[in-house]
């Protein structure tokens, strides 16, 4: 196959100069690009290889003026650096990149009620299709209730049943699993170190924490509070180790059972001959701390998926004045992945 008439001084290839390249129609062309599968493989093939010694690039500009489409969501992320939060957002990325959607991203400090209705405000402004935020907070949620009918939006992570269409784990659910492991294992009771009072996740996990406790006659003891960090767990865990009647941890998450795990070895607290811990997320470090922690596994890439797919769904619906979509829930089953720091009770 040639270089063709296009050089590089020369103006930009368009879609007709793809078309002459590779012997196809316009038709053909506009098919590959919008990934039909009505091509033959040697065509979409020829196809490609003509767009990449044209270096063509589509016209998004010019398409979305004909089409009246951006293909372009909004998401709109808080404090990407916590392990879930830039899973979620690496899984849109995937799922929407594979689709033929552009992503913008507003990346916010703080989930206040402004600052939520102003990253929506902004995205609608770039002319969005729709808006995945992943939401955690009980105020982000409310702020989105403000903007709905405006334009699609879906919360990925974590969803309030009746408030916005979501992807979310079944936190309450896997909280519950890991308390009736440990109970199983002849534990007494479980302790608990809870994650943020105004994060929907924390709730949900304390929640179910405190069913299965309730459901098996068990003591409720108080929950400790933690803020995700390992400092938080460790400052907990320093108040626990304190105590020898206590057998059976559960840690809102992960970093926070690592802390836990250091202040229970500074006392002298074996684990898990004399105390079990389970934590929440499998984060990769979770198989590889001292011992290795028992958890509850959640799939952040399929949170992302099916949040991205669920958005798509609403655009699409919105399109044709459709009213299915609804209030849906996408929900992810978590895992309970049992490692060495859980084992059974002795006294």
């Amino acid at each position: 196959m040639g270089t063709g008439t296009v050089g590089p001084q020369s103006r930009q290839p368009v879609m007709a100069d793809v078309a002459v390249l590779a012997g196809v129609s316009h038709q053909t062309v506009s098919r590959v690009l919008n990934d039909s599968p009505n091509v033959r493989p040697e065509t979409r093939e020829r196809v490609l290889t003509a767009i990449r010694e044209l270096d063509y690039r589509r016209n998004t500009a010019a398409r979305a003026l004909v089409t009246k489409r951006s293909q372009t969501l909004g998401v709109i992320s808080f404090d990407s650096t916590l392990y879930g939060p830039s899973h979620m957002l690496y899984g849109i990325e995937q799922a929407a990149r594979g689709a033929g959607y552009f992503i913008s991203i507003a990346s916010l400090r703080h989930q206040d009620i402004r600052s939520v209705l102003e990253a929506v405000d902004r995205l609608r402004d770039q002319a969005v299709e729709g808006i995945a935020v992943i939401a955690s907070q009980t105020s982000t949620v409310a702020a989105l209730a403000q903007r709905v009918g405006t334009v699609p939006m879906v919360t990925v992570g974590a969803t309030e049943p009746g408030r916005l269409p979501g992807a979310g784990v079944d936190n309450q659910a896997g909280a519950e699993a890991a308390v009736r492991y440990l109970l199983d294992l002849g534990h007494r009771t479980v302790h608990h170190v809870a994650g943020p009072a105004n994060w929907l996740e924390a709730g949900a996990r304390e929640a179910g924490w405190r069913t299965v406790l309730s459901a098996q006659g068990r003591e409720v003891p108080p929950a400790l509070p933690g803020d995700w960090s390992a400092r938080s767990g460790y400052e907990a865990g320093l108040r626990l180790a304190a105590d020898p009647a206590v057998t059976a941890v559960f840690c809102a998450n992960d970093h926070m059972a690592l802390g836990l795990l250091r202040a229970l070895h500074e006392h002298g607290r074996r684990v898990p001959e004399e105390v079990s811990v389970v934590g929440f997320d499998d984060i990769p470090e979770a198989g590889y701390l001292t011992p290795p922690v028992t958890t509850v596994r959640q799939d952040f890439g399929e949170l992302g998926r099916r949040g991205f797919e669920l958005l798509r769904d609403l655009v699409r619906a919105a399109d044709r004045s459709a009213t299915g979509a609804g209030h849906r829930v996408a929900t992810v089953a978590p895992e309970l992945v049992l490692r060495a720091s859980s084992g059974r009770a002795t006294g």
